[in-house]
């Protein structure tokens, strides 16, 4: 079977048409439609249904998903492996991150990555660790750079680095005076919540510590939570490394006691993985040396 036509597939499930599928895969409208329709008709049942809004996968294209995505990542591990024979690493990498990783590590790591392999094409995946999971359920994405995915997730776990939790509080907040604040004051406090019951990091420790704090606000972003504590109109928490790069009138402070979020690589399965993404893993670990 041939893979470009299962990439096809694929494409046109996450871009929701077949014209956004063809114009990143590089084809016209009517050529991705005939790889489609070639597709169907080798396996001799529909994969989608067309409507007027674009594409929507049928039970059979459903159950097709996880093949085809194992015949587009062989293809590209043989690609890859056939490159590296002759000295010249290439193939597409697919990296799933927090927004925040993405934003304050991946760019110099990317950076360094693409000035010794710039024929590996690199595409960034930006979720929350329900999103993330997801993924790598559906080896959609080569690896994870994120906390650790819940052991119903079946994949490989390098872990890297912790990163410590902290309570973001208005600047005129009467504990900011202090060096680190009582986890227990959480309860019943006025908290502005982050993206609730996605498996944040937030609901995580909420749930561990059995906290419950007083949510005024709800948002989808961190930084907006970050704005909405800065205008007082709440307190908040997150990781350290998300607000590295801002600079409002925040206080954030440790915990008492200290918590952590242990970050890491998640691969769908290491020994599996393609040339790209086993070296894209040794470039992470030296960048994560040269920050300690």
């Amino acid at each position: 079977m041939d893979s470009k036509k299962c990439e096809a597939f694929l494409a046109a499930i996450d871009y929701g048409s077949l014209t956004a599928a063809g114009d990143a895969l590089g084809y016209t409208q009517p050529g991705i439609t005939r790889m489609i329709n070639t597709l169907e008709e080798e396996l001799g049942f529909k994969l989608f249904v067309r409507t007027k809004k674009g594409v929507s996968v049928t039970p059979n294209g459903e159950i097709m998903i996880p093949a085809f995505r194992e015949i587009v990542r062989a293809q590209r591990v043989a690609e890859e492996l056939g490159s590296t024979i002759q000295g010249m690493l290439s193939g597409v990498l697919t990296i799933a991150a927090y927004y925040s990783i993405s934003a304050v590590w991946l760019p110099a790591i990317i950076q360094r990555f693409q000035k010794d392999y710039p024929y590996v094409i690199i595409r960034v995946n930006e979720g929350g660790n329900r999103e993330i999971a997801q993924w790598l359920h559906d080896k959609s994405v080569d690896l994870s750079f994120a906390a650790q995915p819940s052991e119903k997730v079946p994949c490989d776990w390098i872990p890297l680095v912790q990163d410590e939790m902290e309570v973001w509080l208005p600047i005129d907040h009467p504990a900011t005076k202090a060096a680190s604040f009582p986890i227990e004051e959480l309860n019943g406090a006025p908290f502005i919540m982050t993206s609730a019951n996605q498996d944040t990091e937030i609901d995580r420790l909420l749930a561990k510590e059995s906290l419950v704090p007083d949510i005024k606000f709800s948002t989808k972003d961190s930084f907006t939570t970050y704005c909405m504590v800065e205008a007082g109109l709440g307190i908040s928490m997150n990781n350290h490394l998300i607000s590295q790069k801002w600079s409002g009138q925040v206080k954030q402070l440790p915990f008492n006691p200290p918590h952590y979020v242990e970050l890491g690589l998640a691969i769908p399965n290491l020994e599996e993985a393609s040339p790209a993404t086993k070296v894209f893993i040794d470039y992470v670990k030296s960048f994560l040396e040269t920050i300690k």
